[in-house]
């Protein structure tokens, strides 16, 4: 099957620099904000994120990683063996608003089953998604608030976000 590069190393920066923007011009009260990245590749994009809103309004956005493996959907599924990672969450969640950073949003099984795990932690005055790429095919009715790039996709292609701190490199890939 032909693999498509559709976003390159430069074409994410200028995405996340954008969304960093759109975040802070949403969100005035930077303040009570915590980025919160789903596992795995969720992570370095809240970081990424964070480090642009540091350099724009000079302010250090707390930054978490969330593990959801626990709370998905298809876990009773035969052979289904999650991988549970870390999570950390440095501040306490409770009235704040935290922003969900994930990769890639297709279904909204991960973004629900991170909401409940969420959740557990506290009551978020509000949840935010943030996705580098939307590709549509929704089974739950959930949207993000900042996408970086829509990619009509047929439901058989693979989307593969690389980037440097987990696969070597940045790009965004469709096979």
């Amino acid at each position: 099957m032909p693999v498509k590069t559709v976003m390159t190393a430069e074409d994410m920066r200028r995405t996340l620099s954008r969304m960093a923007h759109e975040i802070v011009e949403r969100n005035r009260d930077i303040k009570s904000l915590v980025l919160v990245g789903m596992q795995t590749r969720g992570v370095p994009l809240a970081n990424r994120l964070a480090g642009l809103i540091a350099d724009f309004e000079k302010v250090q956005v707390p930054v978490g990683a969330l593990d959801f493996s626990l709370y998905r959907d298809d876990l009773n599924r035969r052979n289904f063996q999650p991988q549970v990672k870390s999570t950390d969450i440095p501040v306490d969640v409770e009235g704040k608003v935290i922003i969900l950073v994930d990769d890639v949003l297709y279904t909204g099984r991960s973004t629900r089953a991170a909401m409940d795990a969420l959740i557990d932690y506290g009551r978020p005055r509000v949840i935010q998604l943030a996705v580098l790429i939307d590709r549509g095919h929704r089974e739950l009715p959930i949207r993000a608030d900042y996408v970086g790039k829509n990619i009509p996709s047929a439901a058989s292609e693979d989307v593969r976000v690389k980037l440097a701190e987990t696969d070597g490199g940045d790009e965004v890939l469709i096979a």
